[in-house]
């Protein structure tokens, strides 16, 4: 089987084995294709087109060809909308013929959203090898883990060899370090062999700094109106902005055809605007499903820190207008504070009312609804949920970012309790919410996630002391001598550090841990998911016990869900336990006979 996403843009095969280059380049008066290899580099005429565009069909270039456009005979530039890029960021495209591939999977429809668990991975730092090939030897591991879905943070082509894929410039290239597309199509391919969904992480609200050469030809593609944390924002709502909706929503659509993917985490949605009706969130995904058949799950996932549940709505079917769900943070923040006692940050607005905010989140998704952030400066934040399915609500007590953003990198197992933290894991693993594990976290992973990159010069000097000056605001980092001992993004030492060390795990701590999320895994198949597929709202509410307990019922057609739980040091006495037995509990028989919780309790209770 042979899957092609044919683009308006970019260089594409043509069946009679010429290639049809296009570029839009408002401000260029002139566009060459140039063919660099060979002893005489082949220069050749774009002919202009209206609104910007200049297009060329040829046979003196084929699959594998490398290529640039030069600029007014002066700036060689790499295809924005290159397939590959085999030397960088600044070198030339290539052109890639996707009929190459040849799909197995032709039968592969993907799974229904309510069987989601999902596995967070960072491709070159989840093996030694760091490649896509690399990857598929834990497959295995993770199916019998008991994930449904593994999720790939951005694989773009970035500058240089490492970094954690939020820098990329070419968001339709994968990037050379981890493979060639063929390689990351294999990958997708054995995943399915083995039932996993696989999802792409994308980031449609900025460039990264270096390798991005659209303000010389088209700088039509930014606008000042809108101002976003690197700069000028994208232009999704201003004069010529056609063109630039048209490229991220045909990435969306490439990576779903022609890669495959089940489904696209959206990164940082809050962080563009866009003015206009219908904004790009809501076009994107209309054009996705509109394009797709209906018979395949396709998923769209957002981070979005406004907690607009607007995108999370449903129809009448159940099944999503725009977005399948979004990234929790509320749940996270809470457990963390809960788990931690840490109050830095943003963590400062939950630390009142603890216990009533993990109750909300459990029933209702987010903690904030419209409700006022101190931590924002007395802003409202969020919109209400009712009437969105819990599902639409991804929950993790790890993350990239929740780990990452940390100056040391340090997992919460290694600043918390473990009495604490498998308290939380039992939490989320057997709420409705599908939850999220970031790589290593189900073995209790030693290894640290940093921030790394591979900038060179002035850059690279000012995204380390940029890393360095964000914990200035932290009591523990007020001396710039102690910020000087945060690892440094761009040393390699600090990219091998956050690799997972694979062979630790037959180590009977980190054995203890992965027994722990089996267990638990299991019993979501073989209790939770059933429940859920004919659950499109669940009645559901919640009771807090002394802002360190909380007791949360869920009412299925067929069956009650209970989950009581301690999440303190302290005991809770005078408990009410339900008649039924529990599904699980890691408190003492005793205890729950005589309606005490222990410190970091959980039971759950399935009524019939």
């Amino acid at each position: 089987m042979k899957r092609r996403h044919s683009m308006p843009f970019g260089a594409e095969c043509q069946d009679d084995g010429s290639v049809r280059f296009r570029l839009w380049a408002p401000a260029a008066q002139q566009v060459e294709l140039s063919l660099p290899e060979g002893v005489h580099p082949t220069l050749l005429p774009l002919e202009p087109r209206d609104y910007g565009w200049f297009e060329l069909t040829t046979n003196v270039a084929q699959a594998g060809s490398r290529y640039c456009f030069r600029i007014d005979e002066n700036l060689e530039v790499p295809d924005p909308a290159a397939r590959f890029q085999p030397h960088d960021v600044h070198g030339p495209s290539e052109v890639i013929d996707p009929s190459a591939f040849d799909w197995q999977d032709e039968t592969w429809r993907g799974r229904p959203w309510h069987e989601a668990v999902i596995y967070e991975l960072h491709v070159g730092t989840f093996t030694r090898t760091g490649t896509f090939a690399a990857a598929i030897e834990h497959l295995d591991y993770l199916a019998d883990l008991g994930v449904a879905a593994i999720e790939l943070m951005p694989v773009s082509d970035f500058p240089g060899k490492r970094n954690w894929g939020y820098d990329g410039v070419f968001p339709f290239a994968l990037d050379s370090t981890y493979g060639k597309p063929d390689d990351l199509k294999a990958l997708i391919q054995a995943a399915h062999a083995r039932g996993l969904m696989v999802f792409l992480d994308v980031v449609y609200n900025h460039f990264g700094p270096e390798g991005n050469y659209l303000n010389a030809y088209a700088p039509q593609f930014f606008t000042s109106r809108h101002k976003s944390p690197w700069g000028d924002g994208i232009n999704f709502d201003g004069a010529d902005d056609r063109p630039v909706r048209d490229f991220f929503i045909h990435n969306a659509l490439y990576w779903l055809t022609e890669y495959n993917f089940d489904g696209l985490r959206l990164d940082a949605v809050h962080a563009i605007v866009d003015d206009s009706r219908p904004d790009i969130l809501t076009e994107l995904a209309e054009t996705v499903h509109a394009a797709l058949p209906p018979d395949r799950y396709v998923h769209l996932i957002l981070e979005n820190e406004r907690n607009q549940a607007k995108y999370l709505r449903r129809n009448s079917s159940c099944r999503p207008k725009t977005y399948t769900a979004q990234w929790d943070d509320d749940i996270h923040h809470v457990l963390h504070v809960l788990v931690t006692g840490e109050q830095d940050g943003y963590y400062s607005d939950y630390t009142d009312v603890t216990a009533d905010r993990l109750g909300r989140c459990l029933t209702e998704g987010f903690a904030y609804q419209g409700d006022v952030s101190h931590y924002k400066h007395g802003a409202k934040r969020g919109e209400s949920t009712q009437g969105v399915p819990l599902t639409a609500f991804v929950t993790f007590l790890q993350n990239h970012d929740q780990i990452g953003n940390r100056a040391f990198g340090d997992r919460i197992t290694k600043c918390s309790d473990a009495r604490a933290v498998r308290a939380a894991v039992a939490v989320l693993l057997l709420a409705p919410s599908p939850p999220l594990l970031f790589m290593g976290e189900e073995f209790g992973a030693d290894t640290p996630f940093l921030f790394f990159s591979d900038f060179q010069g002035d850059l690279a000097t000012a995204v380390t002391q940029g890393r360095r000056n964000e914990f200035a605001r932290f009591s523990s980092f007020n001396d710039p001598a102690k910020r000087e001992q945060i690892p440094d993004p761009n040393a390699l030492a600090t990219f091998e550090a956050s690799q997972l060390a694979w062979e630790t795990i037959s180590q009977p701590q980190h054995q203890e841990w992965l027994a722990l999320y089996r267990q638990l895994l299991q019993l979501r198949r073989q209790h939770i998911i059933p429940r859920l597929a004919a659950a499109c709202k669940i009645d559901s509410s919640y009771q807090v016990i002394e802002n360190r307990g909380v007791r949360v019922v869920w009412k299925f057609p067929d069956s009650t869900l209970v989950l009581v739980a301690n999440l303190s040091a302290e005991s809770l006495p005078n408990i009410s336990n339900p008649a039924s037995p529990f599904i699980y509990s890691n408190a003492a028989t005793d205890d729950l006979a005589h309606g005490t919780l222990a410190p970091w309790s959980v039971t759950w209770f399935l009524e019939s």
